[in-house]
């Protein structure tokens, strides 16, 4: 399975030992699915995580987050962006990430703001899913 992981599913796995983005996260880890990445959702992880509040939620230095992120990236697939799709989204800052999905033919991009993403990924055959839900398909898979 390819899935694109929003960085709002990364900060709540790192803030919380709980909860299905903390068991997505594990299971990219443990390289139980693609973990589909671009060079700025990459830079936008490692500035989110890296934000104070993140890194005091989480009980992190920000070189225990920044190794974090860098875990993460070490085990993620890189997609190169050979085609923007833009304009797509109600949110301009969310279209990279559809353009990372489309390109790397994600079979899901797994965000909490599913919303942002409703009716434009079912064109590309991308479902838009919260972690939950990613959850439960990729247990089943196994």
């Amino acid at each position: 399975m390819r899935l694109v992981l929003d960085t709002d599913v990364i900060v709540a796995a790192l803030r919380s030992d709980t909860g299905a983005s903390r068991l997505l996260v594990e299971a990219a880890l443990r390289g139980e699915f693609d973990l589909l990445l671009s060079v700025p959702l990459a830079l936008e992880y490692e500035a989110v995580v890296m934000r104070p509040q993140h890194c005091l939620a989480a009980g992190l230095s920000p070189m225990e987050a920044l190794f974090f992120v860098d875990k993460l990236i070490s085990v993620a697939r890189p997609v190169d962006v050979a085609f923007s799709w833009r304009p797509q989204l109600a949110d301009p800052d969310d279209e990279f990430i559809l353009d990372l999905a489309v390109n790397g033919r994600a079979e899901a991009v797994v965000t909490f703001n599913t919303a942002d993403f409703a009716g434009r990924l079912d064109r590309f055959g991308i479902a838009a899913m919260k972690p939950k839900n990613a959850w439960r398909i990729l247990g089943n898979q196994k």
